[in-house]
């Protein structure tokens, strides 16, 4: 977390240094910053992914659950990662409107989950 914090503070520095000299260059500096981030970000992913797997053996879950939970989580922050891009860009229309496509996408992904919550609840009513 270190190593990711420095390299973020380091390139928000260094972007605005040339922001003075040339903004389009340090949008496109903040867009490598971000870039490595995600890089490192991956690294994790792969120890999250080990833990839900765990999970999944030792509890009877249905395994569309999990597929559904990581979509959610990827939809989430592939949608936050370009709206925050858009808006250090000056576009923050375009960044509103990524971030409303993102919550419909998860809204989408989740219906399935809602239907089989919704099911559980009639059947512990009686219905």
């Amino acid at each position: 977390m270190v190593r990711v914090a420095l390299l973020g503070i380091a390139g928000v520095l260094l972007a605005l240094q040339m922001k003075s000299l040339k903004s389009e260059y340090s949008i496109y500096l903040c867009l490598g910053v971000s870039v490595l981030i995600f890089w490192y970000m991956t690294e994790q992913l792969g120890v999250i992914l080990e833990g839900l797997e765990a999970i999944q053996d030792s509890l009877p879950l249905n395994a569309g659950y999990i597929r559904t939970l990581i979509k959610i989580v990827g939809i989430t922050y592939i949608a936050e990662f370009a709206s925050d891009l858009c808006k250090d860009a000056g576009y923050q229309a375009v960044a509103g409107q990524i971030q409303m496509f993102g919550k419909l996408s998860v809204l989408a992904v989740s219906i399935p989950i809602l239907t089989a919550l919704l099911d559980t609840v009639r059947t512990f009513l009686g219905g």
